[in-house]
């Protein structure tokens, strides 16, 4: 069976013309997030929300004529909902590599953003990031926090905040805010215990949209709590934000550092730098005795990071007392200032800041090169 090219879905695309706007998608900067995996392939076309419904037959026009291309096993398109905007060409990209699509701005105002990251799940990165925002915030910085696990979404709860942003023009959403925090998440516009079925075209313009549609405001940095792994949502934001760097978080044992590796040097292939590493769970030590034990190991996170030749920004233990206050939604760094758990997440908070002052300018948005 042919493979199929992602330049030979896009042009098949460039006969697919906007009945009103007289001209094709691609060269209207319609097509977004085109993943082309075996015969598999996925996109969306951004669309005017006053539009969406009438689109319909453009969707189906678009997905019939991909379906057709040799080597095409199945076709997965969606309309999402876009604000009008200029015309963006996608960019070629070389010979035998992905296609990169065009870039985006993220919201005005935000001078910094920056990932938390982890390769696999479970090793407390939700927790993480959001006594980091916290502690940034407790530092005199602006802070916002965006929770891009869409299909995980756990911010609400750890931050203790319930109900739905508000949208004044219809068109824009307002953060919700907690301890001086503005947040962003799914878990506020669907119901906590409702599956997020979505595929990837849907979650990328899901992560777009929470960046460009929210009223952020001016921050300094906005903390982005990353999904796990190096999928679709890691890609969106890598391609088409110009992250100012990313914090990995990992626990001390084999496995994880493992897959910590595998997510610190997805960021390095899209040039995306990575500001260190926070071993979590680091160790253990009883409440009653005071005696420590190295549950998962200890210095694993500490010992990659000089491997790899990145920072090693600090070390957080397992402790009951960061699992209840962020199951309370009273994270520790807010609840518990004068702790010994909080001190570090501040510490390494101080560490960030320094390391993203020199660099006040946001860098160019870098692009997408799978090899």
């Amino acid at each position: 069976m042919p493979t199929v090219s992602e330049e030979a879905v896009l042009a098949a695309l460039r006969k697919v013309a906007d009945p009103a706007r007289k001209a094709d998608i691609v060269g209207l900067g319609m097509v977004s997030g085109l993943v082309v995996k075996g015969g598999n392939v996925a996109f969306a076309i951004e669309v005017d929300p006053a539009r969406g419904q009438s689109l319909e037959p453009l969707r189906q026009e678009a997905e019939r004529v991909v379906q057709a291309l040799p080597g095409v096993t199945s076709a997965t398109v969606v309309l999402t909902a876009h604000r009008a905007g200029g015309p963006a060409q996608p960019q070629r990209a070389p010979q035998g590599h992905a296609h990169a699509a065009p870039a985006k701005s993220p919201a005005p105002g935000i001078r910094s953003i920056v990932a938390v990251a982890s390769g696999k799940g479970g090793v407390g990165k939700s927790t993480t990031a959001a006594n980091l925002a916290l502690a940034l915030a407790a530092e005199g910085a602006r802070i916002g926090l965006l929770d891009a696990d869409v299909y995980g979404p756990s911010m609400p709860r750890m931050m203790g905040v319930r109900g739905k942003p508000s949208t004044p023009d219809g068109k824009t959403l307002e953060p919700m805010r907690a301890y001086g925090v503005a947040i962003m998440s799914m878990g506020f516009l669907v119901d906590e215990e409702t599956p997020m079925i979505w595929r990837g075209p849907m979650v990328m313009s899901a992560i777009q949209q929470m960046l460009r549609d929210v009223n952020w405001g001016e921050l300094d940095i906005l903390v982005v709590d990353m999904p796990p792994g190096t999928g679709d949502a890691q890609l969106t934001l890598a391609q088409q934000v110009p992250l100012a760097g990313a914090v990995i978080v990992s626990t001390p044992q084999d496995i994880a550092l493992l897959d910590a590796r595998k997510g610190l040097n997805m960021f390095r292939k899209v040039d995306v730098p990575v500001l260190g590493i926070i071993e979590n769970m680091s160790y253990f030590s009883c409440p009653n005795c005071g005696h420590r034990t190295d549950i998962f190991a200890h210095g694993g996170a500490r010992r990659e990071a000089e491997r790899l030749g990145v920072e090693f920004l600090g070390e957080i233990p397992l402790d009951i007392a960061i699992r209840e206050t962020s199951d309370s939604g009273q994270p520790i760094v807010v609840s518990q200032p004068g702790s010994p758990h909080a001190t570090s997440y501040r510490g390494i908070a101080r560490r960030l800041l320094e390391k993203l002052a020199p660099a006040g300018a946001r860098r160019a948005p870098p692009k997408i090169v799978v090899q």
